[in-house]
Formats: structure tokens, sequence, C-alpha cells
């Protein structure tokens, strides 16, 4: 994947490097703020939380160069979501497990943009995970932990089969972290990757990951692509920083393993 990495390009702008929308929460706000900081430093032109009106203070007094949106209602957030430009979302970092993130997630899905959906996006689904699968219809990446990979999906065997199964099942491309992160596409592809460091077993590195791949998404990247990329940035970022690592880190650190990506 590394010859379809992203580069920016002499004629390139901000726009031609892709919107990507993260819809954020209204208690958890530290998720979606690393997801957010994380996509900017995969590259993505563009970067808005759409954010709850009540924490739209919150949000609005992080990073300057991440755009928010404050958001009253699924009316509203359906209606951000219309523009082509937009043209791509990360759903779940720190939304919630009620209602209102089960809606948003569909209307995501519905808009067929490029989505990728963790966490709580995902764990909203358990009781209906058909629902969920039913509503893929555009390229979608989702990353669950082993919790999380249970909630929606039936089956034992070893973690390559199951993840391989869960892209049949799905037919979202499947990230089912872990030391061993096992990536799955529908088709068979599959890719297990190991250099995650114990290290990354702290709060939010799970949201870096997921900004990182949204915004190769959203840089148009294919998903499985971008899930791959991704998932090695992550762990090269995290190795680069060492003991003592929290998720904050690591988008401090990824322009320098990017550089040694794209250079070597």
């Amino acid at each position: 994947w590394r010859h379809r990495y992203p580069r920016p390009k002499a004629e390139g702008n901000k726009y031609s490097r892709g919107h990507l929308v993260v819809m954020g929460g209204a208690e958890m706000t530290g998720a979606a703020r690393l997801a957010a900081g994380a996509a900017r430093r995969a590259g993505a032109g563009l970067v808005t939380i759409a954010a709850p009106s009540e924490a739209f203070a919150i949000y609005a007094a992080g990073d300057p160069g991440t755009l928010v949106k404050p958001i009253a209602d699924d009316a509203g957030f359906e209606d951000f979501l219309s523009d082509p430009r937009r043209n791509a979302v990360l759903a779940g970092p720190g939304a919630g497990t009620g209602e209102q993130t089960r809606r948003r997630v569909l209307a995501a899905l519905q808009a067929e943009k490029a989505c990728l959906l963790d966490a709580d996006a995902l764990t909203v689904f358990q009781d209906a995970p058909r629902h969920l699968f039913d509503a893929i219809r555009s390229p979608c990446l989702l990353t669950p932990h082993e919790g999380e990979f249970r909630r929606l999906f039936a089956g034992g065997g070893g973690k390559l089969a199951r993840a391989r199964a869960a892209a049949r099942q799905s037919g979202a491309v499947i990230l089912l972290k872990g030391a061993d992160t096992v990536i799955a596409a529908a088709d068979e592809r599959a890719v297990i990757d190991a250099t995650a460091p114990p290290d990354l077993a702290t709060a939010g590195t799970g949201d870096v990951l997921a900004g990182i791949a949204a915004g190769l998404m959203a840089q148009g990247m294919n998903v499985f692509d971008a899930a791959c990329a991704a998932v090695w940035l992550h762990g090269k970022a995290a190795a680069a920083v060492g003991p003592g690592l929290i998720a904050e880190d690591l988008p401090k650190t990824l322009p320098r393993i990017i550089a040694e990506l794209l250079n070597p």
C-alpha cells in the first residue's frame, strides 16, 4: 500500500484532500477531538466535528485548525452531510450509546459517504446487527476490539477466520484490534499486523487509530489499504514514543513516521 498512499499534489488544495466529518458526543468530548487531530495529521484537508449544540464551546476551544459545527438535531446532521464535498464520516468515538447515535450512523450510511464506525457506533447495534449490515452500501470500515466484535458477530475459530467471516457477513472491511490486529475484506484478502507495542493499552489510542484511517479514506485511499496503513502508522508512532506514551503523543509523532514511509 505504500505506493498507493495519498501524497499532496502541487496543484492540490485543502478541498481536494478530502473533508472528514467526525461525529462528536456530548460527554466524552476528548475522543472525537483525538480522532479529528489524527485525521488532520494523516493528511485530510478539512476535518469538522459535528458537535451537539450544548457541547459546542468545549469543542470550539480545542485545536484551532479543526472546524466545529453545532448540530441541534437529526435533521441538522442529515442536512450537514448532504454537501457532497464532505466525503467521509467517522462515527463512534465518544458518541454515546443512545438511540441518537444509532440514528445518525444510519443517516451517515444512507448518505453513501465513506464511513468508519468505531466504538459506540458499533455497540448501539448489538441487539440488531443485521440492521447495521443491511445499511452498508458504500465503502465502510468497522474497527472493533474483541468485546465489540463479539457483540456484533457470532461464531468461533481463530481470529483470522472470524474477521474474514465478519467481513463477508457485513460487507465492510473489518479491523479487529489487538497485539495481532487483523484487517479482512469480504473478498478474502487479509493482513495481520503485529507492529503495535503494549504501550498502546491506554485510553484514547483507539480513537487516534480511527482518525488516521478515516483521514486516509477522506483522501480517497481505498478502505482496505487505509486500514492497513493506519494500523502500521499507529504502531510505528507508538514505538517511536515508547514508554510513557499517552494518546496525545501519537498525532504529534505521525509526521516523522509518514516522512520515513514516503522517503525511505
